[in-house]
């Protein structure tokens, strides 16, 4: 009888929007564009709507979309995002999934294992006879993402291997601000024979090495983190410690709505393997 169902009065009804927002730094950055798709088609399979939130750094745009939640135009929110203080996640009643950062007890967090893939890097320099390395890191001490780099450095000074360090804001993701930082490390260091970072950060100290004449990898080793495409779409393809994005995304899609629809307690942290 070409009869359809109201979504709003069942959702009304039910106390529910069957909206999930998603916030994340820049959508512009192909870890977060690849988070983003897999968790809108996992939330789709299991009927709800997602509702994306690019937080650019700006905190006004990620504490509207708190204020969303408290007014229950969504039902919860995935975050990836950390630019707002995290006193104004804490204050939520209401269920949120925090990815990579430890907003206390309430706040459940999932993530990979960075301290593994900070290791797999450093031993794979290793097996590469590596003296003098360099990383560039990030520098928000409440993102489990860090730990990737205090493994990594622990690991190569057992070995006697140097590490130097680049610290860049960790919200940064604009290609310009990547390969300006590469050109200065090249000519900075000139002497380094390994390089470990993000994706980004990676493709663009190669850009800048292969400019100079530099051999990769006889004389650059180069390792990234995320293993997006980005990583095989130039030559030669670069190694890199491959978080599981897909499983990312499934998991904290139902860890989110274990809360939302009260199917079973969550634990507080989940770490995937890399």
């Amino acid at each position: 009888m070409n009869y359809t169902p109201n979504e709003l009065a069942r959702n009304l009804y039910r106390n529910r929007s069957g909206i999930v927002g998603v916030i994340v730094p820049d959508l512009d950055h192909p870890f977060f564009s690849c988070l983003v798709k897999h968790i809108e088609m996992e939330l789709y399979k299991q009927g709800y709507k997602t509702m994306v939130c690019n937080a650019v750094g700006i905190s006004d745009r990620e504490q509207e979309y708190l204020d969303m939640l408290e007014r229950n135009i969504v039902d919860g929110i995935i975050t990836g995002s950390h630019c707002l203080d995290g006193e104004e996640y804490r204050k939520q009643e209401r269920p949120i999934v925090s990815i990579d950062r430890d907003f206390g007890p309430k706040i459940p967090i999932v993530g990979s294992d960075h301290a593994m893939g900070g290791r797999l890097a450093a031993e794979l320099m290793i097996r590469n006879k590596r003296k003098k390395v360099l990383q560039i890191s990030g520098v928000s001490p409440y993102i489990f993402a860090n730990e990737r780099h205090l493994a990594f450095k622990e690991v190569l000074e057992e070995h006697g291997v140097e590490v130097l360090n680049v610290v860049m804001d960790w919200n940064i993701f604009q290609w310009e601000i990547f390969y300006k930082t590469a050109k200065n490390i090249l000519n900075e260091y000139s002497d380094i024979d390994g390089i470990f970072s993000g994706d980004l950060g990676v493709v663009a100290c190669m850009n800048v090495a292969r400019q100079k004449g530099i051999k990769i990898p006889e004389d650059l080793c180069l390792i990234g983190f995320d293993a997006t495409d980005i990583t095989r779409m130039v030559y030669p393809s670069i190694t890199a410690i491959k978080q599981n994005i897909e499983l990312l995304a499934e998991i904290s899609v139902n860890t989110l709505l274990d809360q939302i629809e009260q199917r079973k307690s969550v634990p507080h942290r989940q770490s995937l393997n890399v």
